[in-house]
């Protein structure tokens, strides 16, 4: 009897270990008007223009209120061109109380739109408007180019 009242009370400690240790993926919630954007600080409020990146040793997760904060920001991560780094943007359907996550390699990017840090990008699985890699490129080779970046200063 002992001994199965000993394991009925060790399975759910051992199941608990296990799933922390699981690998992590995948977007998480973003807790509006609460998170900050990684690189500029602002406080994520519009659903449209959300991104998110885990990765790093730890498979952490960094939020984002404008998908060219994300851009800019990982460009400077050493670890950014692992394979196993997951890049996640908000659809440009997406609402707080419905939030449409895509793959951002995978993702079209059409400009145009206002955006939280005026980079002007939203992403859509429809393939009207250009890929990762030429968004990528694009927000990069318009260095300087984030609203929040402080100038440097000569003294």
């Amino acid at each position: 009897m002992l001994k199965h009242v000993f394991t009925f009370l060790m399975l759910p400690l051992l199941i608990g270990l296990t799933a922390c240790n699981a690998e992590k993926t995948g977007p998480e919630p973003i807790y509006w008007d609460r998170d900050s954007c990684e690189l500029c600080a602002m406080i994520i409020s519009d659903a449209r223009f959300a991104a998110q990146v885990r990765g790093g040793e730890k498979r952490k997760v960094y939020k984002f209120d404008d998908v060219g904060c994300a851009v800019n920001w990982l460009n400077d991560q050493t670890w950014a061109a692992d394979e196993a780094t997951e890049i996640w943007v908000a659809d440009r359907n997406s609402t707080r109380d419905n939030m449409i996550w895509l793959k951002a390699r995978d993702a079209y990017y059409v400009k145009g739109e206002i955006s939280p840090m005026n980079y002007g990008y939203v992403a859509t699985n429809d393939p009207e408007g250009i890929d990762f890699v030429a968004m990528t490129t694009t927000i990069l080779a318009d260095a300087p180019n984030h609203i929040c970046k402080v100038p440097e200063r000569n003294e």
